[in-house]
């Protein structure tokens, strides 16, 4: 090791020296180590490549330009793999039950195979829903120096000279069933709504995420807008491993980083697009593995001072790459920081601040339609609404976009599965004015708290989309919109009100007021406690036994990894 360097290697250095390490480095050598690459920090890429879903299919390329990266500024790079779930394939039968515990499962993954290799920083490349939060999770629980990539959002499909997503798929199966559309038309909407690599185009779950993750300062500026499909991609995958070796020299970790005001930041950006209410479970899962208290009270609070302006996808008329083309994430978080809504203060892994990357950045494009002006928002506070009540003591999440009405009352058509409640709505039980309820699918009830994007799109297709109020201790898909409220906590499973509703029970929601209420009395309530049983688990073995043995509310962010004390 040159002495006049600074040395690197702040966990490796136990494998890469001494005498009785000579057979962990016998190992190395056999997948290309040399002498020379034992005197520089050994950096991990971790890749969530896989060809089970086009948000991932194109990243192992990705990955080799951030080993190239990394080798180029002086690292010892080695890629590793984790999984990845399909949201949009595991859709609307048992697979979703998987979705959100594979969440787990990349975290886990990572912090395991990194600290057992004694890694000194990670690049970590994500797509689909879950890829985003399971890698910074385990980058907050780590604290190593390390960058975030995200793969990437899908090109628009086109159908009769339309843009059409992953979401029209889906709203045309309620159309079909409606007799609006005929096999073949339905079939045309199948061959063309995902025309390559990406994750799925509108505010969703991914991106939505990807502009989170980059407003909180652990990816490169721009990152989160630029398509999958883009040749600069594989550029911000290079710039991002030379950039993990630039963090290790500068001393910067992910805790430096991700701090209570960066995650304000984080909620900041997700508002003003207009995100995917799995915001809320994945930025707390986040927060908790980087040691920051964030609750549901922070994004109800920052909501009221920060406007929604972007006309995006599912309840606008742009997707990501509209975004991109109008000057992407960074001109949006330089209107915002212009307008004092922003942490400016607050370092990135760029090593400078956010103000200072913001003054590098581009305002958006003249004659762009995709973002509203300030003093012109599609909604004067954020979407995304926290209802508390006697229905959800613990809070539920509701998303607002595009929605006209704000008030909701009608009687409860209560259902303990999202198979029970897609069957009444093919059959016609469900009608305008009802409240559809769909409880024991929370986190520990579902297990795994599926998604309900088959039934929200179904509800839309067959024109009850703002009829009909969807009410879930499961959650929704960024896709899905509505008027729908999830994340009802407590959940059914261990006795939460949404648990003791009965048929015709009113339930009054009202996102002016935030409450989320069903009007019996405490008495009643409590005589219904009393007479509740909880239900047996659904798995007695396997992944989702123990991820419901496990798990945490949704209002903690459904973590697994909550402190023994």
């Amino acid at each position: 090791m040159d002495k006049t360097k600074k040395d690197l290697r702040i966990n490796s250095k136990v494998i890469s020296e001494g005498v009785n390490r000579v057979p962990n480095r016998s190992m190395l050598r056999a997948v290309g180590f040399t002498d020379e690459d034992f005197k520089k920090p050994m950096i991990g890429v971790a890749s969530t490549w896989s060809e089970v879903t086009p948000c991932n299919v194109h990243i192992d390329r990705l990955a080799r330009e951030a080993k190239s990266g990394a080798r180029e500024n002086g690292g010892a790079p080695m890629i590793f793999n984790t999984i990845t779930v399909s949201d949009g394939i595991a859709m609307g039968h048992e697979g979703m039950h998987y979705s959100l515990p594979s969440r787990e499962v990349i975290a886990d993954s990572i912090e395991t195979v990194t600290n057992a290799e004694r890694l000194d920083g990670i690049v970590a490349i994500g797509g689909c829903d879950k890829t985003t939060p399971g890698c910074m999770m385990a980058i907050g629980r780590m604290n190593i120096p390390s960058v975030y990539v995200y793969g990437g959002t899908i090109q628009p499909g086109k159908l009769n000279g339309k843009d059409i997503d992953i979401v029209s798929s889906f709203e045309a199966v309620g159309q079909y069933h409606e007799g609006e559309i005929n096999d073949e038309e339905l079939h045309r909407v199948e061959c063309n709504a995902c025309p390559g690599a990406g994750a799925c185009g509108g505010m969703y779950t991914a991106n939505t995420m990807a502009a989170a993750v980059e407003a909180l300062g652990m990816s490169i500026p721009g990152s989160s807008s630029t398509p999958a499909v883009n040749d600069y991609k594989e550029s911000e995958c290079k710039q991002a491993g030379e950039m993990v070796v630039n963090l290790l020299e500068q001393d910067i970790y992910p805790r430096d980083i991700m701090t209570k005001e960066a995650f304000e930041n984080a909620i900041t950006v997700v508002m003003a697009l207009g995100g995917s209410t799995n915001a809320f479970l994945h930025l707390l899962a986040i927060s908790h593995s980087a040691g920051v208290d964030l609750s549901l009270d922070d994004f109800e609070r920052i909501r009221q001072n920060v406007p929604h302006i972007a006309d995006m996808k599912p309840s606008g008329r742009y997707v990501m790459q509209d975004l991109y083309e109008s000057g992407g994430v960074p001109a949006v978080m330089k209107l915002l920081h212009e307008h004092g809504l922003l942490h400016g203060d607050c370092l990135t892994v760029t090593g400078k601040t956010v103000a200072e990357n913001l003054a590098e950045a581009s305002s958006l494009k003249d004659g762009q339609k995709v973002i509203l002006p300030l003093e012109d928002p599609i909604k004067p506070n954020g979407p995304l609404v926290v209802l508390k009540g006697n229905l959800a003591p613990e809070g539920a999440v509701a998303k607002m976009s595009g929605q006209k009405i704000s008030r909701f009352e009608g009687p409860a058509r209560v259902y303990d599965s999202e198979a029970e409640a897609t069957d009444a709505i093919v059959s016609n039980e469900i009608k305008e004015g009802d409240v559809l309820v769909i409880r024991n699918v929370g986190p520990k009830g579902g297990p795994g708290m599926p998604e309900m994007l088959s039934i929200t799109a179904m509800i839309v297709g067959k024109g009850l989309g703002g009829k009909v109020a969807l009410l879930t201790d499961g959650r929704f898909s960024g896709g899905s919109h509505g008027f729908v409220i999830g994340h009802v906590a407590p959940e059914a499973a261990v006795g939460g009100p949404i648990g003791l509703l009965q048929e015709g029970d009113t339930i009054t929601i009202d996102s002016e007021t935030q409450q989320i209420n069903f009007d019996v009395s405490e008495s009643e309530i409590e005589r219904r406690r009393e007479a509740w049983e909880q239900p047996a688990p659904k798995h007695r073995t396997g992944i989702l036994a123990k991820y419901a043995r496990l798990v945490s509310s949704s209002a903690k962010g459904a973590v697994t990894d909550l402190d023994l004390d």
